[in-house]
């Protein structure tokens, strides 16, 4: 290297620390406090003023929560966080020195092209021209995607070592050997929980963006993401929009409707027809017991509800109780009778033989085995259809969520479920962690880092209205079916005193799956077809497991695929569909409406809570309402 280069090199890391320098008086400010007059100059934070401020909030939590204590979950118990970490590192092969040689090289080498590009070291002849757009980075991810991480060469170097590193760490935890295919995952699935924890957006002081705000706003973005920290603290759950913003009954969940019937599991919502005619066979949708059923009645424009009421068909929702320690011994039998009880309920109520139906999630697995029980006691015929949405009943390719079945992580919800429910908070956090960089690290970062407002935003605050479920029934099911497979083994598990064999569906079936869905893979939800015995008909949609089920027809979004001709496996069904844009909601009601066309007028009791119709209350009732 020249003289020339040297001088360059070193004038510009003289720059460097110059600015560095700069910053950091310029955001820790007058750490004693020696500006008495009180003035604020732009741009500087008074840190022992923002200290005191945090310190008294942390003296505030702490008292209200005396006498509030609960067990620590492990996700939120730093100490577990880094026996975790310990552990996930250890079944690593870093201890290879070849490795070791390979990762030093590789980490001087992209250290040097990073700097390069701010005229420093050894590439800074080699570095192209950084334009308008400032320098250009190695490895690229959204999560840094702000020009504040290319400003600065610290913050380059830290962010792109973080990105080289996570990527050694995952491809050796994909390449790990002499490890059981379901260990093997785990490491997987941890290993990328990990990286993700320790990604320097996650951190105030290694966040330049966060830095840069604190700067803006006098170290008022720090307080506030404080109190966004300890106000979740105390709710013991990550918020993901702004509290308050969302009342059932008013801005959600607000089709017209009664409460019909209720047990101590479910109420029975029947929805106001808005024409002057329905089909003769009514619908009784089953949602996911695992979460609130108003996903399918977000508001009036997503609302898949109100949107098939318009379609002329009479609705009916179950809404499942959120569980407490009255529910302590509830199993699979409850709910499948719970359904069973429901179906009939609404063919009495209406005087109809039969009705159709839709079950969302894990409600559609347990709607596959209601269907067989029904069937091993005579009244299949009670059911002229079933609809499933994103629906597994063949556990063997279930996706992240088998990370969760081991015995380990079952005895740990025994532990946590002291009053014999598990708490749905806990849930919650399992299924964030499924997608953590979207679900939980870009809320860690925007409200408790940078101290961003909250968004309104419907569909996360049904994403964090927690439901909780009954400890021995999650137990069983986690157990039974993810575990071990067990419910596609004729006659291996049983319910209402019937053995469940699927192959005695015969009912005429419409499965939903989405294509990016990560909680039901459209490979294992494609598995129910090998075990029905009637007709079917399998659609994939676009997205995932929320949006590839709630897309309006007006939204003009996605798209779905269809295949009429034979498939023996979902690659086969891809190979020879078509494409279609938009919404499959359509397409489903031509389905649905082909298997019954007569239609009645909507009167009597088809319009509920008229003059001789004894109702509960108003929809959407109580019971989504209970936490």
């Amino acid at each position: 290297m020249s003289d020339k280069t040297d001088a360059k090199s070193d004038a510009a890391i003289g720059e460097f620390v110059e600015a560095q320098t700069k910053a950091f008086q310029s955001l820790f400010g007058q750490l004693a406090g020696s500006a008495s007059s009180g003035e604020n100059e732009k741009g500087q934070v008074h840190w022992a003023g923002i200290a005191r401020k945090m310190q008294a909030m942390w003296l505030d939590y702490q008292a209200t929560q005396l006498g509030q204590q609960r067990p620590m979950p492990h996700y939120s118990d730093p100490v577990k966080w880094v026996a975790s970490a310990e552990q996930i590192l250890r079944a690593l092969p870093l201890s290879d020195p070849d490795h070791h040689k390979k990762l030093w090289a590789d980490g001087l080498d992209l250290m040097q092209t990073v700097l390069g590009q701010y005229g420093i070291g050894p590439k800074a002849e080699e570095a192209k021209a950084a334009g308008e757009d400032g320098p250009q980075m190695p490895l690229s991810d959204k999560r840094f995607a702000d020009p504040l991480w290319r400003q600065n060469p610290f913050f380059a170097v830290l962010h792109q070592s973080y990105l080289m590193l996570s990527n050694e760490l995952i491809a050796m935890a994909e390449q790990a050997e002499g490890l059981e295919p379901e260990r093997k995952g785990q490491l997987q699935f941890a290993t990328r929980a990990l990286v993700d924890a320790l990604s320097p957006s996650n951190f105030t002081l290694t966040n330049p963006v966060a830095l840069e705000r604190a700067r803006e706003t006098g170290g008022q973005s720090v307080v506030d993401g404080m109190d966004h920290l300890l106000k979740d603290l105390a709710r013991g759950q990550l918020s993901h929009t702004a509290s308050g913003a969302f009342e059932l009954g008013v801005n959600l969940a607000e089709t017209p409707g009664k409460v019909v019937y209720e047990t101590p599991l479910f109420q029975l919502i029947q929805y106001t027809p808005t024409t002057k005619k329905v089909l003769k066979t009514p619908l009784v949708i089953f949602p996911p017991w695992i979460n609130r059923f108003y996903i399918l009645d977000l508001n009036a424009k997503k609302s898949f509800v109100r949107w098939a009421v318009a379609q002329g068909i009479s609705v009916f929702m179950v809404s499942w109780k959120s569980a407490d320690a009255s529910m302590a011994d509830l199993t699979w039998d409850d709910y499948i009778a719970a359904q069973i009880e429901a179906i009939k309920r609404v063919c009495k109520r209406l005087k109809v033989p039969n009705v159709h139906t839709i079950g969302y999630c894990v409600a559609g697995t347990t709607l596959a085995a209601t269907l067989a029980v029904m069937a091993r006691k005579g009244i299949a015929d009670k059911v002229a259809s079933a609809t499933f949405f994103t629906a597994q009943v063949d556990f063997e390719d279930a996706g992240d969520l088998l990370h969760f079945v081991d015995d380990s992580q079952i005895e740990m919800l025994r532990a946590l479920a002291t009053d014999g429910y598990v708490d749905g908070r806990y849930l919650s956090a399992t299924f964030n962690l499924l997608r953590g960089n979207e679900l939980l690290w870009n809320y860690v970062e925007n409200h408790y880092i940078k101290g961003e407002d909250y968004p309104v935003f419907d569909l996360l605050h049904w994403n964090g209205d927690y439901t909780n479920l009954p400890a021995k029934w999650h137990r069983d099911y986690l157990r039974d079916l993810y575990r071990d497979n067990r419910l596609v083994l004729p006659d291996a598990l049983s319910a209402c005193d019937e053995p469940i064999d699927l192959r005695r569906i015969a009912v005429p079936c419409y499965i939903q799956a989405g294509k990016e869905d990560h909680i039901a893979p459209p490979q294992s939800v494609w598995k129910l077809t090998r075990y029905l015995s009637g007709p079917w008909t399998f659609l994939l949609a676009g997205s995932g497991h929320i949006a590839g089920v709630v897309n309006p027809p007006e939204a003009k979004k996605y798209q779905y695929w269809t295949n009429s001709g034979a498939a023996d496996s979902l690659d086969e069904f891809l190979a020879g569909a078509s494409e279609h844009p938009g919404s499959w909601w359509p397409h489903w009601y031509d389905w649905l409406e082909r298997h019954d066309p007569q239609t009645v007028a909507a009167t009597g009791k088809r319009k509920p809570g008229g003059k001789s119709d004894t109702v509960i209350e108003n929809a959407p009732g109580r019971y989504v309402m209970t936490r």
